[in-house]
């Protein structure tokens, strides 16, 4: 199943009295990388993500984040009797006390006395810190199932698009074979052309040197064992889609590999249209290794 190394997956769960979300995020990168922003105070959670994580995926900078809060219901506000009797009485001191002065105090509401400090509690039930570790990784399970699933799709595409990269390279290599073979007669021609003007010009120079000189150019100009190569490298990229597990390493070494018989094809090129041909194939190689950067 091929993968490619971007993604997104989130979920929500609660329990134990707390609320919480997951969230995993992947890019391209050259390893695992995993950047992990989780509460400390869980014990074990840390190790068991990086376990199940490292288990699952091979490469990609993968950002995976736990975001913890109390549930409302379980921390809303309770009246603490105890407390309530206490000021009431203190209020009732008061006020007899403001009395037997001769002085009028204001009535206080309901909303004066809750507002005293005490009156009212917010409680938060004891955490099972185990039971919310089970809680978390069973949530955290799902949510990187959820991931490779996703990263298998986008994979599942990429392998569709490097499969038509791969048919247009090959297209090109054919018509640059075909440029070479139809300037054949020409480039003969000019060799012979050149042969006699070197002789006519250079009459005494050694007749084994001129004919080695001649056979150097000859064969810097000769582009078949490139197209060769090239046509090689497509089979071997088309071989390495066919597998399962990771390939993206591989195929950018091949990708590289792809660009410099390129260059040279373009470099040894004495003709306009092969020229042409070979610039369309960088540019199609180019693209082609845009995308293997996204391949696991």
């Amino acid at each position: 199943m091929r993968q490619s190394m971007t993604g997104f997956a989130s979920l929500q769960g609660g329990g134990q009295g707390l609320s919480w979300t997951w969230e995993l995020r992947g890019v391209n990168g050259k390893g695992l990388d995993l950047r992990l922003r989780l509460p400390d105070w869980i014990d074990g959670l840390e190790p068991a993500v990086r376990k199940r994580t490292g288990d699952a995926l091979t490469r990609g900078n993968i950002q995976i984040s736990l975001r913890l809060s109390s549930d409302e219901s379980s921390s809303a506000p309770r009246l603490d009797p105890a407390q309530l009797g206490a000021v009431l009485d203190a209020i009732g001191r008061i006020e007899a006390e403001a009395m037997g002065r001769g002085m009028t105090l204001k009535p206080s509401t309901a909303a004066d006395i809750v507002a005293l400090r005490g009156v009212l509690t917010t409680e938060t039930p004891a955490t099972d810190h185990d039971a919310t570790r089970a809680a978390l990784l069973s949530d955290f399970d799902a949510v990187l199932t959820d991931f490779v699933e996703m990263r298998a799709r986008e994979g599942g595409m990429l392998q569709d698009v490097l499969v038509r990269q791969l048919s247009e390279i090959e297209d090109l290599v054919g018509a640059a074979e075909r440029a070479v073979d139809a300037r054949e007669g020409e480039r003969r021609e000019r060799l012979r052309t050149q042969l006699s003007r070197v002789m006519e010009e250079f009459g005494g120079a050694d007749e084994a040197r001129l004919a080695q000189e001649l056979a150097m150019i000859a064969v810097k100009a000769d582009i078949t064992e490139e197209i060769d190569r090239l046509r090689a490298h497509v089979g071997a990229a088309r071989d390495l889609l066919a597998q399962d597990g990771p390939v993206g390493r591989k195929l950018d070494f091949l990708a590289q590999e792809f660009n410099r018989e390129a260059n040279t094809l373009c470099s040894k090129s004495g003709d306009a249209a092969l020229t042409q041909t070979g610039l369309a194939l960088k540019s199609a190689i180019d693209q082609m290794r845009e995308q293997i950067q996204n391949v696991e």
